[in-house]
């Protein structure tokens, strides 16, 4: 497809994708613009989809009467369409230019337990979400609605908070036609029975406020409206996730267990809790009160750690001890043994050989399992992290540092898809993605054992072989390499989801790589589980919607022996199989459930069975 912008042919580079969502593709200009084009019914994303063709069909229709007669006034920290990308003799509309904004983060990951203890703090959260809010305000008295409001649609750089999908907003007679299930207003629901939740009623400024009140819940507490899981007692079905929305059958609900990695509900004021079971429980509608905000102001518990918006600490008292539980506690089949705790926060952890190694941060500094402190400084969310014997792989953007004891830092060039510097660590080697190749550090130095595209390829790697893939614009695809050898087997048919990667994860055991995706489509999120051989075949797939109770039902917590893997959840530990090309759930151990929650971290290493969490290890023993 050619694309024109301002009479001159653009040329779409995957190596300049700035992204990827479920309608349409975004290039970076290189002139401090991004080019966002939309996804045509042929679209490779759209393949064997019937459905998604004839809704970009109808998407690129509209636009063609909507982008032309798009508003002219809206606030500066909208991210609005600039000139409009057209075919050759200008008369299609194909997508527009606007504004690139530099070093952000979608909202999403405010909401994620790991983000937040890794230094995304309260007070960012609540400054962010002030800007936010006057930005929502200004849209509304241009008679503009969002309509689509969600924690993918709003991009944070530092503390200012950005609109972006403009193209989206309900104007005039535009309505918008898309949303995002988390973030749907049940008022705009019709009728009391719903497999699916669909809107029936076009979205307003008081949907648009409702989807506010769910980011600002989850922002604060890493938990939304509808999260935790409904438990009754059998035979009592569970309720459907729409049946959920319908019946308002909220985490404030007694039938509903609240998530463990969440934020305890007590940590915020009473009365923003009482005005969030207003909106969500009593249906109450309207801008949300900005005094709410404005007032709120947290503290950190010098004792827990938490962070609250009391005069005290909700969960624990002032004095409290640091290691309050027992070294070792029994619940019916499991036994736990705590191997290590911190004042601070574990950051990152691995298995090497069976032999765990990880990085905390305490009174300071980030500090190696032994104490020994590696970098200096506060927590910093944008920092990733590797572990490779008595080295500390470090990187940010696309730099990255190699920490080692008694020696300079080792500083690399890394390709950084998305903000994300490409590299990984075995035991035995460092790889990372920079200019085109696939590099891995060797007893000669630096070698070069693949082709990759440019900017784009996420790695992984464990003890045998290692995983990659890319998507950007058309182009989609995956490989696998040696750990020792050079060359790469790419052209891998993974089964690839057609929406927006929000979040990956990969983990290794033996000849199998376990890839866990989570994609944004259709206004759902969805987890997907590939098995992928060290030869490149699917051994099995799976997927399940986000936060639905089962093992699937969040990204990590898992670990994988064998053909075997662990998963974490807040109600114990699940034992799934590989057989036969599927993936199947054939025992749980609920006396787990002390020791594990679902954002914790599994590991197998030679003691057996060990659980990462927030502030402590545990080894675990099941009968």
């Amino acid at each position: 497809m050619d694309v024109y912008l301002e009479g001159k042919k653009v040329r779409l580079d995957p190596t300049r994708a700035l992204g990827k969502g479920g309608e349409a593709d975004v290039f970076d200009l290189g002139d401090g613009r991004a080019l966002k084009v939309f996804k045509p019914p042929e679209h490779p994303d759209y393949q064997g989809l019937p459905e998604e063709q004839a809704a970009a069909r109808a998407r690129l229709d509209e636009h063609q009467r909507k982008l032309p007669a798009f508003p002219k006034a809206l606030p500066a920290r909208v991210v609005v369409p600039r000139t409009l990308a057209t075919d050759r003799r200008g008369r299609v509309v194909l997508g527009y230019a606007m504004s690139k904004l530099e070093s952000v983060e979608p909202l999403r990951r405010f909401s994620d337990p790991a983000f937040r203890r890794a230094g995304a703090t309260s007070a960012r959260v609540v400054e962010l979400l002030r800007g936010l809010h006057r930005t929502l305000e200004a849209v509304h008295g241009c008679g503009v609605v969002v309509g689509d409001f969600n924690d993918l649609n709003v991009l944070v750089s530092g503390v200012d908070a950005y609109l972006i999908d403009a193209d989206s907003f309900q104007f005039g007679g535009f309505l918008s036609a898309v949303f995002t299930e988390r973030f749907l207003d049940p008022l705009r629901l019709i009728g009391t029975v719903a497999a699916a939740l669909s809107p029936g009623r076009p979205a307003s400024p008081d949907s648009d406020w409702y989807a506010f009140a769910v980011a600002l819940m989850q922002s604060l507490l890493c938990v939304g409206p509808y999260g935790g899981v409904h438990r009754l007692a059998p035979p009592t079905p569970r309720a459907t996730p729409a049946a959920r929305v319908l019946q308002r059958l909220t985490v404030f609900h007694q039938d509903v267990q609240y998530p463990k990695p969440a934020l305890p509900l007590a940590t915020l004021p009473d009365e923003l809790l009482h005005q969030l079971h207003r909106v969500f429980v009593e249906d109450a509608r309207g801008p949300f009160p900005p005094r709410l905000l404005e007032a709120l102001r947290f503290t950190v518990c010098a004792s827990c750690g938490v962070e609250h918006g009391r005069l005290a600490c909700p969960t624990c008292s002032p004095h409290a001890a640091a290691a309050a539980t027992p070294v070792t506690s029994v619940r019916g089949e499991v036994s736990a043994t705590r191997l290590f705790s911190t004042r601070g926060v574990l950051v990152h952890a691995c298995a090497e050989d069976g032999v765990l190694r990880w990085l905390y941060h305490e009174d300071g500094a980030y500090r190696r399992e032994d104490g020994r402190p590696v970098l200096h400084g506060p927590l910093d969310p944008s920092l990733h992290w590797a572990l490779q014997g008595e080295s500390t792989l470090v990187g940010r953007g696309g730099e990255l540092a190699v920490l080692s004891a008694g020696r300079a830092p080792e500083r690399l060039g890394v390709d950084a898809p998305e903000g994300r510097p490409a590299f990984a660590a075995n035991a035995r080697h460092r790889y990372w993605a920079h200019a085109g190749g696939l590099w891995r550090d060797g007893a000669l130095g630096t070698e070069r054992i693949g082709e990759v595209l440019q900017g784009q390829t996420r790695l992984f790697v464990g003890p045998r072989f290692g995983l990659g893939f890319h998507r950007a614009g058309n182009l989609r695809g995956a490989f696998v390499f040696d750990a020792t050898r050079a060359g790469i087997k790419d052209g891998l048919a993974l089964p690839w989801p057609a929406g927006r990667l929000v979040d990956v994860d990969c983990l290794f055991e033996g000849q199998n790589a376990w890839l866990f995706l989570a994609e944004e489509s259709n206004g759902r999120t969805v987890h997907h589980c590939v098995v992928v051989g060290a030869d490149g075949t699917v051994r099995a797939s799976a997927h399940a919607e986000v936060g639905d109770g089962s093992w699937l039902g969040t990204l990590r917590g898992k670990c994988a022996v064998g053909d075997v893997l662990f998963a974490a959840t807040d109600g114990g530990l699940t034992r799934v199989e590989l057989r036969q090309g599927r993936l199947e759930a054939v025992r749980d151990f609920p006396d787990a459930e002390s020791f594990v929650d679902s954002d914790c971290r599994l590991f197998m290493t030679r003691s057996g069975l060990t659980a990462v969490r927030r502030q402590d290890i545990t080894g675990l023993c099941m009968a």
